[in-house]
């Protein structure tokens, strides 16, 4: 674990280094627009998204895995921004910091969204020569999109709308769980959140294969994405016990807020130690996906138990 921890400090700072380079002033980009932008993807996080692209071309073999791991995290941050606007989640606290809404109004917190989304394209098309950057754009388009992470956000917002409707019907109490399945919230999760966790793993394949004569084998992705499968899991499982046992001065967000909010969650609907059993469960999958890659898999099966034991 003291490896792992050296290991994602630096891979922090690297990524941290590539992406402030991005975000530079540059000819019609309004100077307004780059604060809110770099205010959103510079603010300190875990920076999960590019390591496993980083993690995952290594264990690949090598490659120059930053426009990929740049365009995740910067994909990552537009949906943190539309996430927290009022018409969505309405948060006020982001990685320890007001979000970019209330920072910058929400006009401008939406089109730093959308030039983050769009700029992450622009990042692989210039950085990858023509097959490889094609192939990277479909892979974060496809998880990003209407049936990936757009898709989960949808039905996150449809369950919420559909509770709030059903406590008003019934009484002014908040109501238990009583609709809605495992299976349905593991479905939601895994466009909301693992499709973009899957995505910067194969993400990180493709990237260590760019100047190969041809692309990453068919069964390194498949395990790369059954592992990226369980561990987007596993994450989701922990994130929603911190909404409930958390502090929010180590989460850097508002915590209790999801079950306020009458959000499908895991412990909402299994109960805490259930849920946390079942997280457990997926790191163990998510490590047997793992053994075909052997020793080149080393630091991406130690981040299983880190994923499970983080407290943010």
């Amino acid at each position: 674990m003291e490896r792992l921890d050296a290991y994602l400090r630096d891979k922090r700072t690297d990524v941290e280094k590539h992406l402030a380079a991005i975000l530079r002033p540059q000819a019609g980009l309004p100077p307004s627009l780059l604060e809110a932008m770099r205010y959103s993807l510079l603010a300190p996080g875990k920076r999960l998204r590019p390591i496993l692209v980083v993690m995952a071309a290594e264990a690949c073999g090598g490659g120059d895995p930053w426009p990929a791991a740049c365009a995740v995290e910067m994909i990552h941050t537009y949906s943190l921004i539309h996430d927290d606007l009022p018409a969505m989640d309405d948060d006020d606290m982001r990685r320890g910091q007001p979000t970019c809404h209330k920072k910058f109004g929400e006009a401008l917190a939406i089109l730093a969204g959308d030039a983050l989304l769009t700029m992450a394209f622009q990042v692989l098309a210039e950085g990858y020569p023509e097959r490889t950057a094609a192939a990277c754009c479909r892979e974060l388009a496809r998880a990003a999109g209407a049936a990936g992470m757009v898709g989960g956000q949808v039905d996150d917002l449809a369950w919420e709308q559909d509770r709030a409707a059903t406590v008003r019907e019934r009484s002014s109490q908040p109501l238990p769980h009583d609709r809605g399945s495992v299976e349905e919230l593991e479905q939601l999760h895994l466009r909301k959140t693992g499709a973009l966790i899957r995505a910067s793993l194969r993400l990180g394949a493709l990237a260590a294969y760019a100047l190969r004569l041809h692309p990453p084998p068919l069964d390194v992705l498949e395990c790369l994405d059954g592992y990226g499968r369980c561990l987007g899991l596993a994450f989701q499982i922990v994130d929603d016990l911190l909404d409930v046992e958390g502090d929010a001065e180590q989460t850097g967000k508002r915590v209790g807020k999801d079950a306020a909010r009458g959000k499908l969650t895991y412990p909402g609907l299994l109960g805490i130690a259930e849920s946390r059993r079942r997280a457990e469960r997926f790191g163990r999958e998510a490590g047997e996906y793992l053994k075909p890659l052997g020793t080149n898999a080393e630091l991406l099966l130690a981040l299983v138990p880190f994923v499970l034991e983080r407290d943010r």
